[in-house]
């Protein structure tokens, strides 16, 4: 069998590059939890006829994260020599598969959009992905990243913050799951979520309040559906 070579494209380089960087200088620490995601798919599509544009289950992801980072700011926070810099804005990374690679394109100011918003600004996104249109200000300033493979059939996976970020949240596909309550078994939908943070800016139960946050809100959708206030 003769020897095949496989050139690397730009992205390739960079990514790799950067992945590297990143398992070599930050000390990360994993956790994960399930979410009922059972009300968000109930209300998903009919919201998506009241608002006008398309919600995406990754569209409450972002919101729930923007929301969590508000109440656990230093999820927000980057690694410097002898302080934590705190990120001004909550901006959250959205990873896409492109044609030429992995590309995270970013939801500015997600904290202080509607879940209408959000959905229209990924939707935008994905699709300047898509057609390799992103531009640099597309692709910078997050403070952490949404990497969800569910469409893959993936059930739970762990994934690996990009450098400067204090973590990462990885989410795979919805499952029903049997739930014993009120003395009855129901099934739910339930989607796990996977957390890669930085040790050297938080704590493990840190962190763990972040997640949990995170899971509380999509498990209550209704908290994240209304509009919010403007800067």
């Amino acid at each position: 069998m003769s020897e095949t070579q496989i050139p690397l494209t730009r992205i390739q380089k960079l990514i790799s590059q950067r992945m590297l960087e990143s398992k070599q200088t930050q000390p990360c620490f994993y956790m994960m939890a399930k979410a009922d995601v059972s009300q968000i798919a109930d209300l998903r599509r009919t919201l998506s006829k009241q608002l006008g544009t398309r919600i995406s289950m990754n569209d409450f992801f972002i919101r729930a994260m923007a929301g969590a980072v508000e109440k656990f700011p230093l999820m927000a926070g980057s690694f410097k020599s002898d302080y934590i810099e705190i990120a001004e804005t909550v901006n959250i990374g959205l990873a896409v598969a492109a044609p030429k690679g992995l590309v995270v394109p970013v939801v500015k100011n997600a904290n202080n959009k509607s879940l209408a918003d959000i959905a229209k600004n990924t939707i935008e996104l994905i699709e300047k992905a898509k057609n390799n249109k992103l531009s640099l200000d597309d692709l910078t300033g997050a403070c952490t990243t949404l990497s969800a493979l569910g469409m893959f059939g993936i059930d739970s996976f762990l994934a690996i913050p990009s450098p400067g970020q204090c973590s990462i949240v990885a989410v795979g596909k919805i499952i029903e799951e049997p739930i014993f309550r009120d003395g009855a078994v129901t099934s739910r939908k339930i989607v796990e979520f996977g957390l890669t943070a930085d040790h050297r800016i938080v704590t493990p139960d840190y962190a763990a309040g972040f997640l949990t946050e995170i899971t509380s809100l999509v498990s209550n959708p209704q908290k994240l559906t209304g509009q919010v206030k403007a800067d």
